[in-house]
């Protein structure tokens, strides 16, 4: 699966993500971000928490569990974190997902 995303996306900045195998593009406001992401298959991401998330997947499919309900979203599914909520995922293929943060420092530009 080649990125699905244009250059206009992958010229923007790129986000220092923890964790290995997750690229992501950042446009950043005053108080929010959102990264395009791009997520080899590397299994779970563990539980952990932060500010309010939404995401849609632009291709590809994971398992997320938020709140401990585990769902598979697939190519136009959309989910919302709510602010402090414990999730965690599961990435078994390549996925790309667009994901909004209502932090505007959730993730930093990648130096």
């Amino acid at each position: 699966m080649k990125n699905v995303y244009p250059d206009i996306i992958t010229g923007l900045p790129e986000a220092d993500i923890p964790f290995k195998g997750i690229k992501g593009w950042l446009s950043q406001d005053e108080n929010h971000q959102i990264v395009f992401l791009e997520i080899e298959p590397i299994g779970e991401v563990a539980e952990h928490k932060h500010g309010a998330q939404w995401g849609i997947v632009a291709d590809g499919e994971m398992d997320l569990t938020i709140g401990g309900v585990t769902k598979t979203y697939k190519k136009g599914d959309s989910y919302f974190i709510p602010e402090g909520i414990l999730h965690s995922a599961v990435f078994k293929t390549k996925t790309f997902a667009i994901d909004f943060f209502n932090e505007k420092s959730r993730y930093q530009k990648k130096k």
